[in-house]
């Protein structure tokens, strides 16, 4: 599968306008596994990845991986930036901070998102910054001087997508994470619609920051515990601290995992708000369907499944493959509830 912004990233190396040793020590932040990558496979090569299922196909790819790494003083540092613009600006401060002096900063964006503050970023870091154009692309990079570091923007950009408390104190968020600083409406019609019957053990399918489970926890007294699944370890961090009330309490677990490759269960109930975007823009019915087919195998037969999705996607098809009975609760806003129920007897 092509990766326009991957093999763009690698344009400076593959074009030696960037000369690294064989054994140089090269970190790659918010990496993701691919043909072109091979081109740094003499390189001693940390991969940093917090998100579930780019960190499974760099292990499978077998590239060493870590989710947040405490070394530094690498030869060059590598990153492809997240979208939001505080999330973005603080991982190209800490990869500046990771490179040793003479050591290269090398970030690549899509034209459509961001490239040219990309760069601009990077020359305000650095005094200067050289760019090539490729795949509707631009990876921009530059060598790190000590004369030319704008020390006091490096300082205050490491701190932009710190977590922090938001929605008045409730909870804590960061940038970077889906919804950051708000509720989401789609999560919210959920929230509401959810049954304060709910009981025995139950799972929150990509749980964000943890406000649906901590719907479930504060509503439904016989709920005996929750296992929160969260392909993003950032967000997962923030579910558990938005939860801490419950410690003790009720049984809970965190799981930094891709919901679509299984669920620990058996589950009595679980709920979701599945993502349609993974590393791009157009929507992906098809992680939401894994999220359906999760869901039903990881339920006790009886088990009962509510998610939330865009009104527009195509899951009923799925749902009716893996359930017994599918009800739509709600179509409000551009949303539709669903609530599902799988079949006694069924596996």
């Amino acid at each position: 599968m092509s990766d326009p912004a991957l093999e763009t990233l690698l344009l400076p190396i593959e074009s030696e306008i960037i000369d690294l040793a064989d054994d140089a020590k090269v970190l790659f932040q918010r990496a993701r596994s691919g043909r072109a990558l091979s081109i740094l496979k003499k390189a001693d090569l940390l991969c940093e990845q917090s998100f579930a299922p780019d960190r499974d196909a760099l292990l499978k790819s077998g590239f060493k991986v870590e989710a947040e790494t405490e070394e530094g003083d690498f030869d060059a540092v590598f990153l492809l930036p997240g979208r939001q613009r505080q999330e973005a600006r603080a991982q190209l401060a800490r990869a500046v901070s990771k490179s040793r002096d003479g050591g290269f900063v090398v970030a690549c964006a899509p034209n459509t998102e961001g490239a040219k503050t990309l760069e601009k970023d990077l020359a305000d870091l650095l005094g200067r910054a050289d760019k090539l154009t490729k795949n509707k692309c631009r990876v921009v990079w530059e060598k790190v001087r000590p004369d030319d570091l704008n020390n006091t923007l490096i300082a205050e950009w490491l701190e932009l997508d710190a977590p922090r408390p938001v929605l008045g104190g409730d909870y804590v968020s960061r940038p970077g994470i889906f919804a950051w600083d708000r509720i989401d409406p789609a999560s919210e019609l959920l929230a509401g619609l959810l049954p304060d019957t709910l009981k025995g053990r139950g799972a929150d399918l990509g749980a964000g920051f943890g406000y649906l489970s901590r719907t479930v926890l504060e509503i439904a007294p016989k709920v005996s515990g929750m296992d929160i699944y969260e392909a993003e370890k950032r967000a997962l961090d923030l579910a558990k601290e938005n939860l801490s009330a419950f410690k003790g309490k009720r049984n809970m677990q965190g799981i930094w995992s891709d919901v679509t490759k299984g669920l620990e269960g058996p589950y009595d109930f679980i709920v979701s708000n599945p993502p349609f975007h993974q590393a791009g823009k157009a929507d992906r019915a098809d992680v939401g369907q894994g999220f359906i087919r999760a869901a039903s195998a990881g339920l006790r037969p009886g088990g009962e499944f509510y998610m939330v999705a865009n009104r527009h996607l195509p899951y009923e098809q799925t749902l009716g493959e893996c359930f017994g009975i599918v009800n739509q609760l709600a179509d409000e806003g551009g949303y539709k509830v669903i609530k599902a129920i799988k079949r006694k007897g069924a596996r």
